[in-house]
């Protein structure tokens, strides 16, 4: 059968006369079985190439022979097969399969790892020098420095804690902490006296200049207008007992630079913020003993004990000034009463002049006694002729 032109490949025509092949089967053919070496060649029966329908002589299995390639060369012992004659298979074989790999050199072996090598070995006990002498003794500790134990000793309760000399209580760090703890007490407690005393100093006297000022206003809306100021009154003003708490007067101590509105009475509100008059005393510029009591703090009467014999003492009315002046001072008890009596010291007896007393707690920081100055009236001058020369020295 005759086809003309195409493709052989897809059984198309072809421009010449070709032949069907037939099917070609690509599975693997069962190897032969390999000779002994040095015995009989076993002669192999005619078969078919399925791939050529060729019969093929009966011998053992030829080697391959490859393109461009030398054959492998036979294995010890084994006869060298005879040369190949005819067309063999195309069995292409790699030689890198039954090529024999390097041996590799054996690597050094390492020296085995301590088990303790993780941990940090324990060096070996220091031997004797070459003299055979024993190696001597560690030096005993230097002063202040403590040699303890680094591990637990084993005891009938059990084992004893590393730190157990240093933590038990003995005599001496029982004393060191009862020291401990009185020095922090009395350090707590110094601090809260200098707190105590520094709002004594400084705190109080900014409350009592702040309500020194309100009294000032106070006093000033009690008086009133007082008109013209180069008319004196037609004629003395009634007194008019004033009433607990209120302002009475002011009070001027030129010598300290000090001034202060004085309210009527001498209980502690009273004179929280100003000093207070005795209401059973006689009042400024009366025949009496005008007696006026106030803290000692830096605020009020804290320099009263530098007033001198012949200092000026002023106090300031609805419409007189009234100068004083220092005659006595003195330190008496608290349950000493008859120094603010109208004469002082003599309670019985009928007043002849007119005096003025200020009172306050001795010493500073304390009140078990009783700071005393008398000052007797030099002379009263009208508000319309201005302030006293005193104030304006």
């Amino acid at each position: 059968m005759t086809r003309q032109g195409g493709d052989p490949r897809r059984g198309d025509q072809h421009d010449g006369p070709t032949a069907f092949l037939p099917p070609v089967d690509r599975s693997t053919p069962p190897a032969p079985a390999r000779p002994q070496a040095g015995g009989p060649q076993t002669a192999r029966p005619h078969t078919a190439d399925p791939r050529t329908a060729r019969p093929q002589a009966a011998g053992p299995w030829p080697a391959p022979v490859l393109p461009n390639r030398q054959p492998p060369p036979a294995w010890p012992g084994r006869p060298t097969p005879p040369a190949p004659t005819g067309r063999q298979p195309d069995r292409t074989v790699d030689p890198a399969a039954t090529a024999l790999l390097p041996v590799l050199p054996a690597r050094p072996t390492s020296p085995a790892l301590d088990s303790t090598a993780l941990m940090g070995a324990v060096p070996p006990a220091p031997e004797p020098d070459g003299s055979g002498d024993p190696v001597p003794p560690p030096p005993p500790p230097r002063r202040g420095e403590r040699v303890v134990q680094l591990r637990p000793e084993q005891t009938g309760e059990g084992y004893k804690s590393v730190y157990s000399e240093l933590t038990r209580p003995t005599f001496a760090s029982r004393l060191r902490t009862g020291v401990r703890v009185s020095g922090e007490l009395l350090i707590t407690f110094g601090l809260v006296v200098l707190l105590f005393a520094g709002y004594e100093i400084w705190g109080k006297s900014a409350l009592v200049d702040a309500h020194q000022s309100k009294l000032n206003k106070q006093l000033a809306q009690a008086w009133g207008p007082t008109g013209d100021p180069t008319v004196s009154p037609t004629g003395p003003a009634k007194a008019v007992a004033p009433a607990e708490g209120q302002p009475i007067a002011g009070l001027y101590i030129p010598s300290l630079d000090k001034n202060w509105v004085v309210v009527e009475g001498v209980t502690q509100e009273d004179i929280r913020y100003a000093p207070g008059h005795y209401p059973k005393s006689a009042l400024p510029g009366e025949v009496g003993n005008f007696s006026v009591a106030g803290h000692r703090n830096r605020a009020t009467f804290w320099r009263l004990d530098e007033l001198k014999t012949g200092d000026a003492i002023l106090l300031e009315g609805k419409q007189d000034w009234y100068v004083y002046k220092v005659y006595q001072s003195q330190i008496v008890r608290p349950d000493q009463v008859e120094v603010v009596a109208p004469v002082p010291g003599k309670p019985n007896v009928k007043p002849t002049r007119k005096l003025l007393t200020l009172t306050t707690c001795n010493p500073k920081f304390d009140n078990y006694q009783r700071l005393i100055v008398h000052a007797e009236l030099d002379r009263t001058q009208p508000k319309s002729q201005g302030p006293p020369p005193e104030l304006e020295g």
